[in-house]
């Protein structure tokens, strides 16, 4: 596996045992819709929330929220709509987004939960 793909991998592990801790419950993780993929779906009491992560190794170029862009939004809106149509969802929705910034090896990362990330 390349190093980029093994530092998402932590950061999404991360961030699912986060949500846990937070109280949510993880409902999937790494749902594929064609090419495109949602990384955390979890349920938020009675709210289901389509969770965006975003790993660095560090904020030297970009924040990472900067990273969903125009056209990962489009994509997140499409497997959301997806998701929602395949599996009947009829609760309320909302798309998250959380960002860590670290890497295993330099112990407790940044992580930052953008709860309501705008979609569009």
């Amino acid at each position: 596996m390349a190093a980029h793909n093994e530092l998402g991998a932590w950061g999404e592990e991360l961030a699912a045992s986060y949500l846990q801790r937070k109280g949510y419950e993880i409902v999937e993780r790494n749902w594929k819709s064609g090419h495109r993929d949602i990384d955390i779906i979890a349920m938020d009491g009675r709210v289901m929330v389509f969770v965006e992560v975003k790993t660095r190794r560090n904020r030297m170029f970009v924040e990472p929220e900067e990273a969903i862009d125009y056209m990962k939004l489009r994509n997140l809106r499409a497997s959301i709509n997806h998701y929602v149509k395949f599996k009947h969802i009829s609760c309320d929705i909302r798309l998250d987004a959380i960002t860590i910034v670290g890497t295993p090896e330099n112990g407790s990362p940044d992580i930052d939960h953008i709860v309501d990330f705008p979609i569009y």
